[in-house]
C-alpha cells in the first residue's frame, strides 16, 4: 500500500449512525494500514481502571500519584488484556513503532517502569488495553459505506482535548458539526 492511500498515523471519527458499540462516538487513531489489514487505537473512551491498579497487578511500585489515579483507556475490543502505551516524544524504548516524528507507540513494559520509577518515562502518555484490527480490505469497505471520517492525527487532540470532547473536535477540524449529520441517506 502507497503512502498515499495509507491512513497510518490519521484518525477515524465514528459518523454519527455507527451502530457497533465498540465504535460509536469514537475517534480511532490508525497505527498501522497495509494490505493486509489496519491496526488502531481507540483514544477517547476510558476503562474503570486506574494506571495505579493495572501497575499493582503488573508487580511495579510507583510513589506517583498523579499517574496511579490517570485512568487506563479502552484501545479496542480486540485483545483487551494486551497493553500499548500512546506516547511523545518518541524515546528509545524496547518495542516500539514511531508513528510520526514526535508519537509513539511502545508495546514493552520499560516504558511502564520507567514512568512508575519516574525515571524519564514520556512526556504524554495514554495507558491502553485492547485494539481496533480490520482484516485486508475490511477497512476500505468500511469507508466505502461512509462508517467514517478521516483525518491526518493531531498530537494536541490526543494529549491537550478533555477525553469527552476529542470526537467532536476532531469532526471540526475537518467543519463538520456531527451533531448535525443525519444517518438517513438522500436521494435525487
Amino acid at each position: 500500500m502507497s503512502a498515499v492511500t495509507s491512513l497510518a498515523n490519521h484518525f477515524l471519527i465514528a459518523m454519527p449512525q455507527m451502530a457497533d458499540p465498540n465504535f460509536s462516538r469514537t475517534l480511532t487513531l490508525i497505527c498501522e494500514h497495509t494490505d493486509q489489514g489496519a491496526m488502531g487505537l481507540v483514544v477517547n473512551r476510558s476503562l474503570d481502571l486506574r494506571v495505579g491498579q493495572l501497575l499493582e497487578h503488573m508487580e511495579l511500585q510507583t510513589a506517583d500519584t498523579e499517574l496511579g489515579r490517570q485512568p487506563v483507556y479502552y484501545g479496542g475490543p480486540v485483545e483487551m488484556e494486551r497493553g500499548f502505551v500512546l506516547h511523545r516524544p518518541l524515546g528509545a524504548w524496547e518495542n516500539t513503532i514511531a508513528l510520526s516524528e514526535t508519537l509513539g507507540l511502545t508495546a514493552s513494559r520499560d516504558i511502564l517502569q520507567a514512568m512508575a520509577g519516574g525515571e524519564g518515562g514520556p512526556a504524554d502518555a495514554m495507558i491502553m488495553l485492547g485494539y481496533a484490527g480490520w482484516g485486508a480490505g475490511q477497512l476500505e469497505a468500511e469507508l466505502a459505506e461512509n462508517a467514517w471520517l478521516t483525518l491526518p492525527a493531531d498530537d494536541a487532540i490526543l494529549f491537550d482535548e478533555p477525553l469527552p470532547t476529542r470526537w467532536q473536535a476532531a469532526a471540526s477540524r475537518l467543519g463538520v458539526d456531527l451533531t448535525l449529520l443525519s444517518s438517513e441517506a438522500g436521494h435525487a
